[in-house]
């Protein structure tokens, strides 16, 4: 089932897969003020803004 799904993906949208693959799933580590310990934060950011998101405070 799974390959035809991404066969259909590619079939018909052809634009909409090219230009997925300018998106980037980046994650963050963010340390707690109050404990001291890391959390992360997830994001999809797309490729030309991937150094903003990671200069964020």
């Amino acid at each position: 089932m799974a390959k035809q799904a991404k066969t259909a993906i590619k079939g018909k949208d052809a634009k909409a897969a090219a230009e997925a693959k300018n998106w980037t799933k980046v994650i963050r580590a963010v340390r707690s003020p109050k404990t001291g310990a890391y959390t992360f934060k997830e994001a999809i950011v797309h490729k030309d803004k991937i150094k903003q998101f990671l200069a964020q405070k």
